[in-house]
């Protein structure tokens, strides 16, 4: 490290002098301090350093959330590795294609998903070595494995712009795109969550939304460099969800649809008390919104942000300007420019663009995409809005180059989905939009031209398009038309399509 480095290890060793026996994690039973973490952090450094990584090399995770998932992100802090935690909601091919983009040299596998990965495995030559994230289990060698040796462990010369973890989001022309974030980067946006959360030390975070998400893993990290605690929910479980928050008093936590509908519905039947919560973020309407804050008295954060700008660049508490997407926040410069890169003024609808200490190092391994996203000296979001004029940002959709439906909070592109449709043999033209859903927050509906002659039932294709891509992915409703409006060079006008279909 140099004099002006400092990493997320450095906050590691950090917590562990000054809340040496704090509660740093919480996993079931398990209680582990912020110096028995720095501890299992660098055993654990010291066993991947012993097993041959180096700086730079990349370290595959597919697993739930777990206390050694953590460990895995402290070691790859410490020895300069870069962690790629992968979506285990994703397709086995989907799986395939992350890890050859990314090629770790080390894999680490949940046992829920070891069965899938043997067979993997061994497409992959370039993976020397693949452990469980427990116990050892035929082809995955055990974690402990790692975590035997004490003693002196050389400290790698690691830069706090080096990145530190490759973040795979939605697909782009039917390819998922790694985004590249530096230690640099999340500490940044640790700091402004910090801010506008008034996080402490005795702030309680649930981590239940998964590692592989920038919202799970930003507030984890936001929370540890605090000197506050972490709850490690493996996935979400409304009974764990409340227990914790009964007996360990959870302060803040993050949410996608309809996560929180169920907590609430659930806490009622139980006469649960959530009055420890001060603050939950996430996608929400405005009805469950205003009824969790009625329950609990926390507030509910309204805000927007993407992968490759290390989380959220806007917050604000959602009723003090409903409907918005809160004010720009103070390490980020946010603008709204035309398509020719003008700035434009308030209430002019535009690109959403941002520049700052947390925009990312780059698309892996897509030099292209990264010079025409960083066009002009902006990183060009793909999102469309405006500022009023008090200066709050309003989020009004995606660009057409980049219309993405989120159900649940995960990122769909359309073409990805239509890719996948217009392979079945009975579909001639399929334009996918996202509408409206109660539960999800917003869902893919599928609007089909089939091919002379052709039958095809709609739970049929929903089925075709679930067994080739993530089922989150799927369509949740379809629609056959015998045509589409088009332009005068015969191309599908896509805004008039969801004009017409945007209801159900």
């Amino acid at each position: 490290m140099g004099l002006y480095d400092y990493t997320i290890y450095s906050i590691i060793k950090r917590n562990a002098r000054v809340s040496t026996n704090r509660t740093c994690l919480i996993s079931g039973t398990q209680r582990v301090t912020f110096a028995q973490f720095q501890e299992k952090v660098d055993r654990l450094s010291c066993g991947l350093l012993d097993a041959g990584l180096k700086r730079g090399d990349r370290i595959g995770v597919l697993g739930h959330n777990s206390v050694e998932y953590l460990y895995l992100y402290g070691a790859a802090a410490r020895t300069g590795a870069i962690l790629i935690p992968i979506n285990w909601r994703l397709d086995p091919e989907e799986i395939k294609y992350v890890i050859s983009d990314g090629t770790p040299k080390m894999l680490f596998v949940g046992s829920e998903f070891q069965e899938m990965m043997k067979g993997l495995l061994p497409q992959f030559d370039f993976v020397e070595k693949s452990y469980t994230l427990d116990r050892a289990n035929g082809s995955f060698a055990a974690f402990n494995d790692l975590m035997v040796k004490i003693g002196f462990c050389p400290h790698a010369d690691v830069c706090s712009d080096d990145n530190y973890v490759i973040i795979y989001t939605a697909a782009v022309g039917g390819k998922l795109r790694g985004v590249a974030l530096s230690h640099n980067n999340l500490i940044a946006s640790n700091v402004q969550t910090m801010y506008h959360l008034a996080l402490t030390p005795h702030d309680v975070h649930l981590l239940v939304l998964p590692l592989f998400h920038l919202a799970g893993l930003g507030t984890a990290l936001s929370v540890l460099q605090s000197g506050g605690t972490n709850v490690v929910l493996p996935k979400f479980d409304v009974d764990s969800a409340l227990q914790h928050i009964k007996d360990d008093r959870i302060s803040v936590f993050g949410t996608f649809p309809p996560m929180l509908k169920t907590l609430m519905e659930s806490a009622q039947a139980v006469n649960a008390d959530l009055s420890s919560i001060r603050h939950v973020f996430g996608l929400e309407n405005p009805d469950i919104i205003r009824k969790f804050q009625e329950m609990s008295g926390a507030t509910f954060w309204t805000a927007y942000g993407q992968s490759e700008i290390s989380g959220l660049i806007s917050f604000s508490p959602y009723f003090e300007r409903p409907g918005s997407a809160g004010a720009p926040s103070f390490l980020v410069e946010v603008g709204i420019v035309d398509d020719h890169g003008n700035m434009l003024e308030a209430d002019q609808p535009g690109e959403i663009v941002v520049k700052g200490p947390m925009v990312f190092s780059g698309y892996w391994n897509l030099p292209e995409d990264n010079a025409y996203t960083s066009r002009g000296g902006w990183h060009h979001t793909g999102d469309l809005g405006y500022f009023d004029t008090d200066g709050y940002l309003w989020y009004s959709g995606r660009s057409p180059e980049k219309e993405l439906i989120k159900p649940g909070g995960e990122n769909v592109y359309p073409a990805e989905v239509e890719k996948v449709i217009l392979e079945h043999p009975a579909i001639e033209d399929v334009v996918v939009i996202g509408v409206p859903d109660s539960k999800w927050g917003e869902a893919i509906k599928a609007v089909c031209v089939k091919k002379k002659d052709a039958s095809l039932e709609e739970a049929e294709l929903i089925e075709f398009v679930a067994d080739r891509i993530a089922r989150y992915k799927k369509p949740k409703y379809i629609v056959f038309t015998s045509s589409f409006p088009r332009n005068e060079d015969g191309f599908i006008v896509r805004e008039k399509v969801k004009e017409e279909y945007l209801k159900f």
